[in-house]
């Protein structure tokens, strides 16, 4: 990566870590897909709430955002860091 300097790549990767983490506790907390699990009965209760509700509209962009941040995690990542194997 001789584009960008180091410590720059190095945050970013942090960066789009955290964003990961907080994207994919947001996708879980406003999916339905997953019918038997505890997330889905505290959700469940959410949903009366009108706050949430319109939380709850924007699960696929949400999913956008989780996604491009992986790839673009990951891709950094790799070819600052490299393959650990």
């Amino acid at each position: 990566m001789d584009i960008l300097q180091p410590i720059v790549v190095t945050r970013l990767i942090f960066i789009l870590g955290i964003t990961n983490l907080v994207t994919g506790v947001l996708v879980l907390l406003t999916c339905r897909c997953i019918p038997s699990s505890k997330i889905t009965k505290i959700t469940g209760n959410l949903m009366k709430y009108r706050v949430y509700q319109h939380f709850f509209k924007y699960h696929c962009y949400i999913w956008w955002v989780f996604w491009s941040s992986v790839v673009v995690h990951a891709v950094l990542a790799i070819s600052f860091i490299g393959v650990p194997f």
